[in-house]
């Protein structure tokens, strides 16, 4: 590829860009095309979306668009490129799985291909919220709505002084109607996601998930700032009017989203952050939201967000006729999102900036039903739950699910983290004991029974649990050791009743809590021994006793 750097030129009142002729803007990424168009607003995004039958405006202005065949992730698509300046950094394995630099450059040549002459939209972005480790980066997307997605998720700095001076680091460059050839390219399906360090890459091809953007900047940046002493992390972040951030840990479906959308505090982000000596950092601009069976009663700004001219929907059902949308329908999928920028959100912080966490909140949802709803970790503790990333899927999620299913990733992101994740739990672990910040393990998911028999953890019970923790409300009260999960439970919490803090005695049949508990505990044991070599003996009592 060309090392030569052409800067976009500043938007026109129309909201499109004034672009040379001969697609010479896109030489720089080998990309010869006369129909590019760079950083459009979101009305001429809508617009161009529309034309092209990509998607609907829904009622109260919406744009609703349908992923197809890809409703999710492909994590058994993702490659990293193996060569000489990362080799040595990356684990390699399940997660990275490696690709060759010919087969890479084979794959490159034939998606730059499929784009040759067609319609491309550009976007010119930042990811990072400090200015210091801000990473400036350039999306390039066959689809119009993709270009959308990707100016609500990232960082838009759309000052002349800032489009003028803008030169990527990073380029992710989106085809879905590209098809890899696992022969050819060495991929696992026609479907890839293609890292390469060196060349400052990201390929994309046939899938039409905008969230495999997202998650592929996020991979860079658990790659990047690690190597700057920066703790990359997949969390949410809140800040209380004391300035006490809080960040909220946690795998799909565990609240992260909901639970830092907090009316008492401002948000600093929903989903990735960076960790430094000045403090937390937001990633990104925007909220990547769950929307299935959204209510405005239980989560009412993120609800508010799904409802506005901006938002981009995904595989959300829209009524043909009038266009209202029907958030409880998962005829499509489970995995209904909403992308919006973060100024949707009244109480943003709008540098995406704050302070050292007072707080570090570890979400699960136990669908076993054994987990308490909250209990305190010692640092030891905290770097055994951050390795482990346990949450369960329930069943009738997946094929074949029938009953709760453990699921573990570690620092609860694994499908993101190219490096080792001792790595990142050290790097945890230092930065609590010298913020001497406090560690929670909250239980979002079932209490009396598993799922099926027992009834999911009221929400809130839930808040109310956290709202003690941020307050230091929990600092005041006593504590019991479970036997089983060896973990300090308070005895009391305000606004919440006592029996619900011991799950063993919300169970109308301690037998079957016991045994259920002496499985998950196992589980936890099982699990951990791929850490042992690589953590205290410490660390490792501070696991369940199975």
């Amino acid at each position: 590829m060309s090392t030569e750097v052409e800067r976009p030129r500043p938007a026109t009142s129309s909201g499109r860009s004034e672009q040379p002729s001969g697609g010479r803007r896109l030489e720089r990424e080998g990309i010869r095309s006369d129909r590019v168009k760079w950083n459009l607003s979101a009305a001429a995004l809508y617009e161009e979306a529309v034309r092209r039958q990509e998607g609907v405006i829904a009622e109260h202005g919406p744009l609703v668009c349908r992923t197809g065949q890809h409703t999710g992730r492909s994590p058994n698509d993702k490659f990293v490129v193996r060569e000489a300046s990362s080799e040595k950094q990356i684990a390699w394995g399940a997660v990275n799985r490696p690709m060759d630099t010919a087969q890479f450059a084979a794959l490159h040549r034939d998606l730059l291909s499929s784009l040759a002459d067609k319609e491309l939209y550009v976007q010119d972005c930042y990811a990072g919220a400090d200015a210091k480790y801000r990473l400036p980066i350039r999306i390039v997307n066959e689809y119009a709505w993709h270009s959308l997605f990707a100016r609500n998720l990232f960082i838009v700095d759309s000052t002349p002084a800032a489009v003028t001076a803008h030169v990527p680091q990073f380029t992710v460059i989106g085809a879905p109607r590209f098809q890899a050839d696992p022969k050819r390219h060495g991929t696992h399906s026609e479907v890839v996601i293609a890292l390469n360090f060196a060349e400052k890459l990201v390929l994309i091809g046939g899938t039409s998930y905008a969230g495999e953007m997202k998650k592929s900047i996020f991979s860079v940046l658990n790659y990047l700032l690690p190597l700057q002493n920066v703790l990359s992390m997949h969390c949410s972040a809140n800040v209380g009017a004391s300035g006490d951030v809080a960040l909220f840990f946690g795998l799909s479906g565990t609240g992260k989203t909901t639970l830092s959308s907090d009316p008492e505090r401002m948000l600093i982000g929903d989903d990735e952050h960076g960790w430094s000596d000045h403090g937390v950092f937001n990633f990104e601009g925007g909220c990547y939201a769950k929307t299935i069976r959204l209510s405005a009663e239980a989560e009412p700004e993120i609800y508010a967000a799904t409802q506005r001219f901006g938002t981009v929907l995904e595989n959300v059902v829209v009524d043909p006729g009038t266009r209202a949308l029907d958030l409880n329908d998962d005829r499509y999928t489970e995995n209904t999102r909403a992308a919006y920028p973060i100024s949707f959100i009244d109480r943003a912080v709008a540098s995406g900036q704050g302070g050292h966490p007072r707080n570090v909140i570890m979400l699960t949802a136990d669908a076993f039903g054994v987990l308490p709803p909250i209990s305190r970790l010692t640092p030891a503790g905290a770097m055994y739950h951050f390795l482990s990333g346990y949450t369960a899927k329930v069943a009738g999620t997946e094929k074949g699910v029938t009953e709760p299913k453990a699921t573990f990733s570690t620092c609860f992101g694994a499908p993101f983290l190219p490096l080792p994740p001792s790595r990142y739990a050290t790097m945890l672990g230092e930065r609590i004991a010298r913020h001497e910040a406090h560690v929670w393990l909250v239980n979002t998911g079932w209490t009396g029974g598993p799922y099926g028999t027992g009834r999911r953890m009221k929400i809130v019970h839930t808040r109310a649990m956290i709202r003690a923790a941020l307050s230091g409300a929990l600092d005041r009260v006593g504590y019991d050791n479970d036997p089983v999960f060896n973990l300090d439970v308070p005895s009391t919490c305000p606004d919440v009743p006592p029996d619900v803090l011991k799950p063993r005695n919300t169970w109308p049949n301690t037998e079957g809590y016991d045994e259920q508990a002496a499985k998950l505990a196992r589980m936890f044991a099982d699990n951990f021994k791929t850490f042992d070599a690589d953590v205290s003996a410490e660390v490792k009592a501070a696991g369940p006793r199975a």
